[in-house]
């Protein structure tokens, strides 16, 4: 009997045993299997983009949908990136790094850094390449150097008058970019040139009309889209009516919405009918709308109410960068403007710098994911934006390689087809300005003793090339007793114009009586505060090819036929 029972008592240990370890089975081939389904999820596959970044989304940690909110800068550790960088990518996947003008001193080494900054995104759980982004607007902005085009820009696109210009200026200013693996661009700039006292926007504009600009910029945006890159509209809702540098402060606009409605945001109307895939907020404020005094970039009403429900935009929104104090100045710190952008409706913030891994901003932000539902679902709704761009633009053999062939990246950069066309687009926008008793076109006769004062080098040497009896100066103020002396031995003085600055040069020239040719390099707009020079050419840029053009258009080798494309004389 005592057998019988010790037996039973063994069968049944055994079979609570035996239904443990079924049950405990059971329960690890369920956590094995939701996890293989999680990850069964993949960047590349063949699902519409829609769909699939829900499903990506849908899967994601919170750590993993906030990561692709962020935007990060990074310094260069001679010839390699920062180790912070390349941990944001590999331990916190973050969804794009931005390539800034201190890391392209050369352009190879970029290329290969990208090509790292991809292999080591493309180890997260479901192989989401890094959106790679930067500010090759042409002319004055352009942030990859080295051997990249050097643009006449888009001024130089407003004066010529023709969209097929700026379409060829996306294009292959886009193909430069996709060689190097970068394949989102922030351009086109379709800022108004509202106010002629700004400096930040200037030659960066078509123009201050504004079905131009809209027109310009679609263009520029489908010949980037042609050479695989993602365009960017900027700066929303228009950074052109002020004088003032959101880098450095707030500016503040007043003029009501009703304005703006018919003025700045017309480009953004046109393009948002164009499906542009991307808008960058900008850092300004205009208390005379309802979103008061916060900044643009930081105003639910901006980016919520008018430009998604009343336009009607469906891209991602990318605040401008969150260091500049337009943006921190309102909110006292860095984590809480974060906060705020992505609550206004910005689906990537954008960071020059690269903080640390555990930084307040990531801490912050996802501390508040997990307290506050309305923003985890914000967040969310922003990394499936990010997602939806992402798939539409990345995949396929249009896009951008995301490690660049170095001998490709060698022959392609700069673009030869491009350097025949951005010639013959200086040429096209080369603009007379004024020319008092027919001083042009200027033979050496009409000349007599020339000098050249001004402030570029490359224009002392083409106004040498081109004149035999000539001499140069370069000016600063205050003006010196010795730069008079040379201007008062001259006959024509031909003068290198780029600024406010040269105006009161310029001035102190006039009362010598020679015959002074303003060469006019960026804005314009300073022609009208010296009416009394004899003549006037405008390019836009100080390019090798626009100051060529300039100089071609003054001695009558070249028609000077492009229109200023703004009101000059008000």
């Amino acid at each position: 009997m005592i057998n019988a029972l010790a037996r039973h008592n063994v069968f049944t240990r055994r079979n609570a045993l035996a239904v443990r370890f079924v049950f405990c089975f059971i329960f690890a081939a369920g956590i094995f299997f939701r996890t293989a389904n999680i990850f069964a999820v993949s960047f590349f596959d063949d699902t519409a983009a829609e769909e699939l970044a829900v499903s990506i989304v849908e899967a994601m940690s919170d750590e993993d949908a906030l990561a692709q909110t962020f935007m990060l800068g990074w310094r260069d550790i001679e010839d390699s990136p920062s180790r912070l960088i390349q941990e944001w990518i590999s331990r916190r996947h973050i969804g794009a790094v931005k390539v800034f003008g201190w890391n392209t001193g050369n352009t190879l080494r970029l290329a290969r850094n990208i090509g790292l900054f991809q292999r080591l995104a493309a180890r997260n759980p479901y192989s989401i390449p890094l959106l790679v982004a930067t500010d090759q607007e042409g002319g004055l902005v352009r942030h990859v150097k080295d051997d990249t085009s050097d643009t006449p820009g888009a001024m130089a696109i407003g004066a010529s008058g023709f969209p097929e210009d700026a379409y060829k200026s996306g294009y292959y200013i886009g193909r430069e970019l996709a060689a190097l693996g970068i394949n989102m661009n922030f351009a086109p700039t379709v800022d108004l040139y509202t106010n002629h006292s700004s400096v930040l926007i200037g030659p960066r504009s078509f123009g201050d009309y504004p079905e131009y600009a809209g027109i310009m910029g679609i263009a520029l945006a489908k010949g980037l889209l042609s050479a695989g890159i993602i365009p960017t509209a900027k700066h929303f809702p228009g950074h052109g009516d002020t004088e003032l540098d959101s880098h450095g402060v707030l500016p503040s606009i007043d003029a009501p919405f009703e304005t703006l409605w018919n003025r700045e945001l017309v480009p953004y109307r046109m393009m948002s009918k164009e499906r542009i895939p991307a808008v960058m907020s900008g850092h300004i404020a205009f208390p005379n709308t309802e979103a008061a005094n916060d900044p643009a970039s930081l105003s639910p009403w901006f980016l919520g109410e008018v430009l998604r429900n009343k336009i009607g935009f469906t891209g991602i929104i990318i605040t401008d960068d969150m260091i500049m104090n337009g943006a921190t100045m309102s909110t006292g710190s860095l984590s809480l403007a974060v906060k705020r952008a992505l609550l206004a409706g910005n689906d990537l913030v954008m960071m020059s710098s690269t903080p640390e891994t555990d930084d307040p901003v990531w801490v912050n932000l996802l501390q508040a994911m997990r307290a506050e539902p309305a923003f985890k679902a914000r967040v969310r709704d922003a990394a499936r934006r990010v997602m939806t761009v992402k798939l539409r633009h990345l995949r396929g053999d249009a896009a951008p390689p995301f490690t660049p062939d170095i001998a490709k990246a060698r022959e392609g950069v700069p673009d030869k087809e491009g350097a025949v066309f951005f010639r013959s687009l200086a040429a096209r926008s080369v603009t007379l300005l004024k020319d008092n008793d027919a001083l042009l076109p200027l033979t050496s006769a009409k000349a007599g003793e020339l000098f050249l004062a001004g402030q570029n080098l490359d224009f002392f040497a083409l106004g040498k090339r081109f004149f035999n009896d000539v001499s140069s100066y370069w000016y600063s103020l205050p003006v010196s007793d010795d730069l008079m002396r040379r201007a008062a031995r001259a006959d024509t003085i031909i003068f290198y114009l780029s600024g406010s600055e040269g105006l009161e040069v310029l001035r102190a020239f006039r009362p010598l009586g020679k015959k002074i040719i303003v060469f006019s390099v960026l804005s314009p707009a300073y022609i009208n505060d010296v009416p009394w020079v004899d003549a006037a050419v405008a390019v836009y840029s100080n390019s090798p090819d626009s100051l060529l053009a300039g100089f071609s258009a003054i001695l009558g080798k070249i028609p000077a036929q492009g229109a200023v494309p703004f009101a000059l004389n008000r």
